[in-house]
């Protein structure tokens, strides 16, 4: 009968890490989503290359050749 006071406690003991895991991923959470919120997407650079290109269709490179000459 000794042993059940031990296993009641140190179910008690797991029981309470498992819920300070869970507070302390719920607190990175919000942290994360905060964090992720406050970036500023107009402060971003253009990308050298791929800058000046336009979607949609492209000229064929023999297009390119005869408005050259």
């Amino acid at each position: 009968m000794a042993n059940k006071g031990r296993a009641t406690f140190a179910k008690r003991q797991k029981e309470i890490a498992r819920q300070e895991r869970a507070r302390e991923k719920a607190a990175k959470r919000v942290e994360r989503k905060e964090a992720k919120g406050k970036v500023e997407k107009s402060g971003v650079e253009v990308d050298p290359d791929i800058a000046g290109i336009v979607p949609g269709p492209q000229p064929l490179p023999y297009d390119l050749l005869d408005e050259e000459k």
